[in-house]
């Protein structure tokens, strides 16, 4: 959240959470690696779009996901940019949101989304 308040036009941020399923066809190395922590099919259960004056901290946003689904594990993250000094607004986040989310549900590359789990903590997809 700081690293988008530094940014030269007002952001707002863009999360969606995830949970990590064993897909039905899995086989015993992919059920053994999910059971370590490692691998599965990722779904998306819920997003929302902030502004940085409705965020204060990770905890915040952790605590407030919970209330509405506890059953997640990672949150994708991704700014939008405001023009010209106008922050963008609920509406223009409605698209990326959307972009963010096929991505999820069809394989897509992951990589140009910042990943957390629930504890704060960078996942990198590999």
């Amino acid at each position: 959240m700081s690293v988008a308040a530094q940014q030269s036009e007002p952001q707002r941020l863009l999360f969606v959470f995830l949970r990590a399923s064993l897909p039905d066809d899995h086989g015993k190395g992919e059920a053994n690696r999910f059971h370590s922590g490692e691998g599965g099919a990722l779904q998306p259960i819920m997003c929302v779009d902030k502004s940085l004056g409705e965020l204060s901290t990770f905890a915040a946003l952790v605590a407030e996901a919970e209330r509405i689904d506890k059953d997640w594990q990672l949150v994708l993250v991704a700014g939008l940019a405001g023009r010209n000094g106008v922050p963008p607004t609920s509406d223009d986040a409605e698209q990326p949101l959307k972009m963010m989310l096929h991505a999820v549900e069809n394989g897509g590359d992951l990589s140009k989304y910042m990943a957390f789990d629930r504890d704060g903590v960078p996942v990198q997809f590999g």
